[in-house]
């Protein structure tokens, strides 16, 4: 049986670095491994050769949540890709949006899978999308609101691929808030309710 290929390329589908390079500029974050791997379709010992290589030649960081890019200039592009809301959600009182972030980051619910967080102007996602690295759906918590969004199609086309793996996301994450509204209420404070839909 033959291994992977160790020349830089997966299988004939265009040189692996320069693929990796591609998704981790696309998007600026810390972008796990596995989510690097389904995004890319790649075999995982050519990823890893690929990871490595690219780190010798200084072209990509290692973090505690996965690979960057890293820039020669001082800041780092934008995704240019926009993005569809599909929810906003604003979160009751006493939740903590760090900690549940954290509670969120790299959990896979149902169908999505963790890719990693996403750096985007003034805001920052967490990032799942399908088994087979489809359909990606971004959650961002701040400022008191959840949203989960989904990237447009290049040609500007909104199939609604995005929207089953969406509320699959929106729902998990309502989950994750209920422990949080629960212990507030349980401090004798009136009752939150656990969702309050923004206007």
């Amino acid at each position: 049986m033959a291994g992977p290929p160790s020349d830089g390329t997966d299988g004939g589908m265009g040189r692996l670095d320069d693929r990796i390079l591609g998704a981790l500029q696309g998007l600026p974050g810390r972008i796990a491994f596995n989510g690097l791997r389904r995004v890319l379709g790649a075999h995982p010992e050519s990823l890893a050769r690929a990871l490595r290589r690219l780190e010798r030649e200084g072209r990509v960081e290692r973090t505690v949540g996965g690979y960057r890019a890293r820039f020669s200039g001082a800041s780092v592009p934008a995704s240019g890709d926009p993005l569809r809301q599909i929810a906003r959600l604003r979160l009751p009182a006493g939740v903590d949006p760090a900690a549940l972030s954290a509670q969120l980051t790299g959990r896979w619910f149902g169908s999505l899978r963790w890719v990693g967080v996403i750096e985007r102007p003034g805001r920052r996602w967490l990032t799942w999308a399908e088994r087979d690295g489809s359909n990606p759906v971004l959650l961002s918590i701040d400022h008191g609101a959840m949203r989960v969004a989904a990237p447009v199609a290049a040609d500007g086309s909104d199939p609604n691929d995005s929207a089953e793996p969406a509320y699959e996301l929106l729902v998990r994450a309502m989950e994750a808030v209920r422990p949080s509204v629960r212990a507030a209420d349980a401090g004798g404070g009136p009752s939150t309710p656990a969702w309050s839909p923004e206007n």
